[in-house]
């Protein structure tokens, strides 16, 4: 199959180079010059642990190439898909479609022959038809179906996501949209990876719906986390409690500083915006959001209580500032929340992030970026863990705490204990939920 891919961040560039080890060929388009000339020269604008390995061997194989001509991307492509960015629009809360809508004209006006419009970006319910109609209005003549086929993919692990997926939803109206998109998931199908077909709409609520539950099982153990501060209990023991029960499963059930990246904040607020517009508000997806938002604050009172009240002239080593390990993403993180309270409260804030700092320079102006967690505490107050990057899961805490002016830890992530950090001459230790 040839396919086309719209937009070249994070799904469009995974999707598209897993796409090509399928054995497609497969042509990425951008309108950014700097990127597409970067990707010519192999080099990977996002980190993504393999990604750069498996592009690589697709380019050279002659199966994945990078362009800024859409017209001759589309114009010989079975399947066009569309991965530009949704991001959340000002002021309302809603999904953002002047990507999709604009890639959506440009590829009606390129379309020859029989060609499948699949949308991969995350959209509101309601989207694919608005997309037809652009795809019509832009090309009368043209000959296409549109289909849904949202992603699913965990930064840090996109790459065995997409490979190996708990699922593959695609969304078809007509029989012959349904054979191309099985013909180019057929390295999965032929591997017992279940591809579940439905309704345009059924596919486009498919995504928001889960990612709403996955924010909410974060949000509610978080939730579940200050009570047990208060109660005496251990909210990691709670979680293993409950992750055992077969209806619950234990995955989303780790306690910590609210979710962020690029998938829950908007998706969240997506579809609290798409209930309100039908008359449905979705209660509890807007509980998660505000509650999300409280516990971000929570973690600032943390900080602060180990400071005794004062973080003016207080120096702060923070480990790790983006929204997770294994990855560069930036997006609502919940360092942008609390990072620029401790420098705005006149706090000296010394980082350390293994892929973090080329994205938080601009992000978190005021702080000292170092290379590694051990110049990060150099006479530092208190210690913050924030992202759960490997490397911080095994730190000499003794000589973290020989390092400190006055060796107290905010443990934001539970990676260690009260117990192995007073052993190791820690002064106080505040986790979350215990």
């Amino acid at each position: 199959m040839k396919i086309a891919m719209i937009g070249t961040g994070y799904v469009g560039l995974v999707s598209g180079v897993c796409f090509s080890d399928f054995g497609h060929e497969v042509i990425c388009v951008d309108k950014n010059p700097e990127k597409v000339e970067r990707l010519c020269a192999g080099d990977v604008p996002i980190f993504e642990p393999g990604l750069d390995a498996l592009m690589a061997k697709n380019v050279a194989a002659g199966r994945l190439g990078f362009t800024l001509d859409l017209a001759a991307a589309v114009g010989g492509a079975d399947a066009v898909f569309i991965a530009v960015g949704t991001p959340t629009r000002r002021g309302d809360g809603h999904a953002d479609l002047t990507y999709v809508m604009a890639a959506a004209a440009e590829i009606g006006a390129a379309i020859q022959g029989y060609t499948v419009v699949v949308t991969k970006s995350t959209v509101p319910v309601g989207t694919n038809r608005r997309v037809s109609a652009a795809l019509r209005a832009a090309n009368p003549a043209a000959d296409f179906d549109v289909a849904s086929n949202p992603e699913f993919l965990r930064e840090g692990a996109a790459i065995d996501d997409f490979m190996r997926p708990d699922r593959v939803v695609v969304g078809v109206e007509s029989e012959r949209a349904r054979k191309v998109m099985a013909d180019i998931y057929r390295p999965l199908f032929l591997r017992d990876f279940p591809v579940v077909y439905t309704g345009l709409e059924s596919a486009e609520m498919i995504k928001y719906a889960a990612n709403a539950f996955l924010a909410t099982k974060i949000t509610f153990i978080n939730e579940i986390a200050a009570l047990c501060e208060r109660v005496g209990a251990d909210v990691k023991d709670v979680a293993k409690g409950m992750g055992m029960d077969g209806r619950i499963g234990n995955k989303f059930l780790h306690a910590g500083p609210g979710y962020g990246g690029s998938c829950f904040p908007k998706d969240t607020k997506a579809l609290a915006r798409i209930g309100q517009e039908h008359a449905v508000p979705m209660q509890i997806t807007e509980a998660v959001i505000k509650v999300n938002e409280e516990v971000k604050r929570r973690m600032i009172d943390k900080i602060v209580d180990l400071c005794d009240g004062q973080l003016n002239g207080k120096t702060i080593g923070v480990l790790g500032v983006t929204f997770k390990p294994n990855t560069d993403d930036m997006r609502d993180a919940p360092s942008l929340t609390i990072v620029p309270a401790l420098v705005g409260a006149g706090a000296k804030v010394r980082v350390s992030d293994p892929q973090g700092q080329r994205e938080g320079e601009a992000l978190l102006p005021g702080v000292r970026w170092c290379d590694n967690a051990y110049q990060a505490v150099q006479g530092a107050d208190v210690l913050v863990i924030l992202t759960e990057w490997n490397e911080f899961r095994a730190l000499d805490l003794e000589r973290i705490a020989r390092k400190m002016a006055t060796p107290r830890m905010a443990d934001l992530r539970n990676v260690y204990s009260a117990q192995e950090a007073t052993e190791a001459g820690f002064v106080a230790y505040a986790g979350v939920g215990r």
